[in-house]
């Protein structure tokens, strides 16, 4: 939720300054955008420096929070390529696309750096998963989200 949050309330202070997104506003063959235009590199950026500064403060470590939070927002934008092929537009709710792999990907790595097992894996993504479908439609009412999904 870091990784991904991150974003959204660097967006809030920087508005439209240091926001290109990362598929540079290229369309695929289908003239769909490749991610659309709220994957940014500042985003990215942002949200694997935070993670990894959480990280380190709670003491596993800056490389490994660095990766589990890119692994999030890599995991997102794989979300939003999927998302782009189904048609679907950037606030376009797909439920379980939308969170499951944000939170599956980081788990893996998690699993395989940290003395976790695949329940946890499944336990955490799951868990995720509930979350941020019953927490969106609160940030959307805070008007920290611009969706409320």
């Amino acid at each position: 939720m870091l990784a991904n949050g991150t974003p959204v309330l660097v967006a809030l202070v920087f508005g439209r300054h240091w926001d290109r997104p990362i598929d540079g506003g290229r369309l695929l063959g289908d003239s769909r955008p490749i991610l659309g235009r709220n994957k940014t590199w500042r985003g990215l950026i942002s949200g694997a420096l935070a993670s990894g500064l959480v990280s380190s403060l709670a003491g596993f470590g800056l490389l490994f929070g660095c990766l589990f939070g890119l692994l999030a927002l890599v995991g997102d934008a794989t979300s939003s390529f999927i998302k782009r092929r189904m048609g679907l537009e950037d606030s376009a709710r797909a439920l379980g696309l939308d969170q499951i792999p944000e939170a599956l990907l980081p788990m893996l790595l998690a699993a395989a750096w940290l003395p976790l097992g695949w329940l946890h894996v499944v336990l955490v993504t799951g868990l995720f998963v509930v979350v941020n479908i019953l927490l969106s439609p609160l940030l959307h009412r805070l008007g920290i989200r611009g969706q409320p999904h």
